[in-house]
């Protein structure tokens, strides 16, 4: 794996995902928020509605180091059902490697649910160790699952989301793992700081195939500055900042 970009070296996914601190760089009122998606050249963000067949060995260690740079990860529901998450921190490695950064072994799983079509028997529901909070309009409560899953019913309100994970979780950062609904309202409300992206050396065609932003056009497009560039297996792996 090389580094093309702001130097010439060679890398890994663990030196990509390594001392970060963007917690440090979160404005006053809300954690700092980086998007992680992976796509195909022709921009496509899953095959057959999973991002399994868009990404490499290479990816997938950059995808779990990345969960090690954050306090917590969000995500939509959609994205955790299809994908089946569970744990979000997978090894004592990586549970090392968070510890070392400063945060808290386990991150905290964000997920994102508006009708709360969330099944009970989702691995991320039922393992006692990993707290998650479910973000839903619902009043309503998944049934059979511990007490390591909390509620935060504050609806489609993402600014009030941010602002009571600052002021009532003390996080200071987010990695959200999509999926493209989500991360167009994130993008939306202006609450996108950065973003990973890799480009997996594929086509995948499909006229309705999703991409990483879902298909209503954003009043103003957003602009990214690229931070950093490495190539491994054909695939690159970028870094960009969100202009403002």
């Amino acid at each position: 794996m090389r580094l093309l970009l702001p130097e010439r070296r060679a890398t890994s996914p663990e030196d990509l995902a390594a001392g970060l601190r963007l917690g440090d760089r979160a404005p006053v009122d809300r954690p700092w928020v980086a998007l992680n998606m992976v796509s195909s050249v022709d921009g496509k963000a899953a095959i057959d509605w999973r991002t399994e067949g868009l990404s490499g060995d290479l990816d997938r260690r950059l995808f779990h180091n990345l969960r090690t740079q954050a306090d917590a990860v969000m995500v939509g529901a959609g994205t955790v059902r299809v994908e089946r998450y569970g744990r979000l921190t997978k090894t004592d490695e990586l549970r090392e490697r968070r510890r070392a950064e400063g945060l808290s072994p386990e991150p905290l799983a964000v997920v994102v649910s508006a009708r709360l079509d969330l099944p009970p028997d989702l691995p991320l529901l039922q393992e006692p160790q990993q707290p998650v909070l479910i973000v839903t309009a619902s009043r309503e409560s998944v049934p059979g699952v511990g007490d390591q899953v909390d509620y935060l019913r504050t609806g489609p309100d993402l600014q009030l989301l941010m602002a009571h994970l600052r002021d009532q979780r003390g996080v200071r950062s987010v990695l959200c793992e999509g999926g493209p609904t989500l991360n167009f309202h994130l993008l939306a409300a202006g609450l996108v700081d950065e973003l990973f992206m890799t480009l997996g050396a594929k086509l995948a065609g499909g006229a309705h195939a999703l991409t990483i932003v879902a298909g209503r056009p954003l009043v103003d497009p957003v602009g990214l500055e690229l931070t950093s560039l490495a190539e491994g297996g054909g695939d690159l792996f970028t870094r960009w900042d969100v202009r403002r």
